[in-house]
């Protein structure tokens, strides 16, 4: 009878072999073991996947509903508070929140409330309401002295906001970050290629050279910023105050401020995308650390989840683009659509801003992801991986690689896909839904200490398994 082979005498894995510190083979029965209890299960859901015979494209109704690393798409019957269940009546902890859409939690009360009200009174009017001068004033209160203008999603603020920069300053090009994500907005599809700025390969349908209307920089670089501001195209820095989309990269001590002097310098504009860091604190990013965007927008959850985003522009800002917008002849702008700044919006902005963006809601944000994130570290630092945990307020992300990261490059490579699908679909096995693309986690008012101690286990438990 032949002996066990003992550790010593067992063929190893290299180190060049390993995925983020786990070997391979653990890896893949990890995934596999997920993916056939992700399909015990849902029943339902899979027998609900039409496929081809869908009425959808690609068999849902936006393709990046396909993104989640699930088997088939997991239909959702409701969602309240912090919890979501599917059809077939899995309960799972919510911590993906709609991508932030939901960072206050499903349908706080008073946001379904002002939507009941407002519905009862009509849905659109293309007229403004009593309700348009209050939710202004709140905007202003929440995030600073901007004059205000309404979209339908946080990609047509920032494509108005850079139309609005272009009129001001009468130059062709936007600064952007390699890396970075600012909706679909095709100005900012761009990446650094050998030092160049060319057009992301991924776009679909692209003709035109995106390099025309944009220059990539790279974040924490000022030197790099400085080189493109240098040449006098450059009409608006558009940035995220965190990198986020991809793995979170912190701005370096002294860069926000440095993109702030050097756009004065140059006389460019710096604008403030602030959709998702937004979870920093009431105000996001910019109030928290004392910030002077020229332009400020953001999205998301500023309405509770209904579709809605502001921009903002600071009052001398918004004087020069309204001399230059009334020089035009009257005709299309090219700004503005006809649902934005519907009432059924100004409802929701009011009661979301008014109740529920409050302070005393951010700290239990940030209580709870600060335990979240403490709970994670803890978890990685036992099995000894090299990975690490990020928070901004109350967005949480663990990263499968050492950090800190400085910016976009190094954001790509710090991805490990086969890695991350994996861990995300046995997190949904086991109770917890994070975001699908980028190991992203947010804790909302309602979310419970019992649900995020739920998360650490799991995602301890999932360790175990890749490790032991």
């Amino acid at each position: 009878m032949s002996s066990p082979m003992s550790a010593a005498t067992t063929p190893q894995p290299s180190d060049k072999n390993l995925v983020a510190g786990i070997r391979p083979d653990r890896l893949a029965a990890l995934a596999a073991r997920a993916a056939d209890d992700y399909r015990a299960a849902r029943p339902r859901c899979f027998a609900a996947d039409l496929g081809a015979g869908s009425p959808f494209l690609d068999a849902v109704p936006m393709h990046w509903m396909r993104d989640w690393p699930m088997p088939v798409p997991m239909l959702v019957a409701e969602a309240t508070g912090a919890t979501l269940t599917d059809i077939d009546g899995n309960r799972l902890d919510d911590f993906c929140l709609g991508d932030t859409g939901s960072m206050f939690g499903h349908s706080p009360a008073p946001v379904a409330e002002a939507i009941r009200a407002q519905a009862a009174r009509g849905l659109t009017y293309m007229l403004p309401t009593e309700a348009a001068q209050r939710a202004g004033n709140l905007l202003s209160h929440v995030f600073g002295d901007f004059k205000w203008q309404i979209a339908t999603t946080a990609t047509d603020a920032n494509r108005f906001a850079l139309r609005a920069a272009r009129a001001v300053t009468g130059r062709p090009k936007v600064l952007v970050f390699d890396g970075c994500y600012h909706g679909t907005v095709d100005d900012a599809m761009v990446t650094l290629e050998g030092g160049r700025t060319v057009s992301r390969p991924g776009l679909v349908g692209q003709i035109t050279d995106l390099s025309t209307l944009a220059s990539a920089a790279i974040f924490n670089d000022l030197a790099s910023v400085e080189a493109a501001l240098a040449t006098g195209e450059i009409a608006a820095i558009l940035t995220e105050p965190v990198m986020t989309n991809s793995c979170m990269v912190l701005p370096a001590p002294g860069f926000l401020e440095g993109l702030r002097d050097l756009a004065t310098r140059y006389d460019a504009l710096l604008i403030h995308d602030e959709t998702h860091t937004i979870s920093s604190g009431l105000g996001g990013y910019t109030r928290t650390h004392g910030l002077s965007p020229d332009i400020f927008v953001v999205g998301k959850c500023v309405a509770g989840g209904l579709p809605t985003a502001v921009w903002g522009l600071a009052p001398d800002v918004a004087e020069r683009f309204l001399r230059a917008y009334r020089a035009k002849p009257a005709g299309h702008s090219g700004m503005g659509t006809t649902l934005s700044a519907n009432p059924l919006q100004f409802a929701a902005l009011e009661a979301t801003l008014g109740q529920v963006m409050t302070p005393e809601n951010y700290a239990r944000m940030n209580a709870g992801a600060e335990r979240l994130a403490a709970g994670l570290a803890a978890a990685i630092a036992a099995h000894d991986l090299p990975w690490h945990v990020v928070n901004v307020g109350a967005r949480v992300e663990f990263i499968c690689a050492p950090g800190p990261l400085n910016n976009g490059a190094e954001a790509a490579a710090a991805h490990r896909p086969d890695l991350e699908r994996a861990i995300h679909l046995a997190l949904v096995t086991r109770g917890c839904l994070i975001a699908p693309f980028h190991n992203m986690m947010l804790v909302s008012p309602v979310t419970s200490d019992a649900q995020i101690d739920r998360l650490i286990a799991a995602f301890d438990e999932i360790l175990t398994e890749l490790t032991q």
